[in-house]
């Protein structure tokens, strides 16, 4: 089933070229994927699959050609997006770079931190994770404590992250701090790009109720940083995070990361359903295709040029609440 057949999309016809090209690609690299490893999708990590990817020039296709990208709209990156997640693709590894961190360095990062990250990420070979939640500080983000402090020309960053998937396996972090002395709220914060590899890093697994450990808490003590670590403007960093919550927001994954839990579920059903399955297959595909409609629109929005963060966050309330319940 390809919800793409029974809906209006927006996506242009140059757009929707590559999607045969992708579903291809996924059928053979996929062949021997059980239902299983396929209802992990965007929390099933494999660096290897990732860097298959970036040869192909689907990881970063909306950067620009010079950093390794495709130049790729936003929709052609969507039709991607969205094939990869139907299959059931492992595409943890790079996800968070490919969405947020690439867009993020690319906007706001100096030309030093766009030679050194974007082409790596293009590749499938940096990964990185988003330094935001904090205890306390979860929904609440503008609540955050982390502070980093001058000493010279250097940071000196003391705080804790949690929540932070696959930071132990991740290279980077894009994180939100406090820079502002004595600041509140949305006033006085700062984004840097931390090596995770430094001195000064603690980051502790924590296990959810299947064992698995793809999330983590990092514990910040006296991390000394460079300058140039800094991305973007000191003291800007809340209206930084907040474009950049956009593309975290909005994308396929908010309603497709657990897609194959219902393609396991009509195929166990088959053919013939009864009345009560039938309307709940039913149910469930009619609130797809709505969240898919509104996804689309998101991405409409971002390809004009715009920071749709309301209409983002209303994808991802809702579409987070699609998936619990399928």
């Amino acid at each position: 089933m390809s919800i793409s057949q029974f809906t209006f999309s927006p996506i242009p016809p140059e757009a929707e070229a590559i999607r045969a090209e992708v579903r291809a690609f996924l059928g053979d690299a996929l062949a021997h994927y059980p239902p299983t490893r396929r209802a992990e999708s965007w929390m099933g990590f494999d660096a290897q699959f990732s860097r298959r990817l970036g040869a192909r020039g689907w990881i970063g296709m909306a950067l620009p050609k010079r950093y390794g990208g495709a130049d790729a709209s936003p929709f052609t990156r969507y039709v991607v997006i969205e094939e990869l997640l139907a299959a059931g693709a492992p595409v943890s590894a790079h996800w968070f770079a490919d969405r947020q961190s690439g867009p993020q360095i690319l906007h706001y990062g100096t030309d030093a931190q766009k030679e050194f990250h974007l082409p790596a990420i293009c590749r499938g070979e940096r990964f990185f994770c988003i330094g935001m939640s904090e205890p306390n500080s979860g929904s609440d983000l503008a609540s955050i404590k982390t502070n980093a402090r001058r000493a010279g020309d250097k940071w000196v960053v003391n705080g804790q992250k949690v929540w932070t998937t696959n930071a132990h396996r991740s290279h980077y972090m894009i994180a939100l701090v406090r820079t502002g002395v004595d600041s509140k709220r949305n006033e006085g914060l700062s984004q840097f790009i931390i090596d995770l590899s430094l001195p000064g890093i603690t980051i502790r697994p924590i296990k959810d109720l299947t064992g698995a450990t793809h999330f983590n808490e990092v514990f910040f003590d006296d991390l000394t940083l460079d300058a140039d670590a800094l991305i973007g403007v000191e003291g800007q960093g809340w209206a930084q995070v907040t474009a950049e919550l956009a593309f975290e927001r909005s994308g396929p994954e908010r309603f497709l990361s657990s897609i194959a839990l219902l393609h396991t579920l009509i195929a166990e059903i088959g053919s013939e359903p009864d009345a009560y399955q039938a309307r709940e297959i039913g149910r469930l595909t009619a609130r797809l295709i709505t969240l898919r409609q509104m996804s689309l629109a998101v991405t409409a929005q971002l390809a004009a040029g715009r920071n749709p963060a309301w209409e983002a966050s209303v994808v991802k309330e809702l579409g987070t609440t699609f998936e619990q319940e399928l």
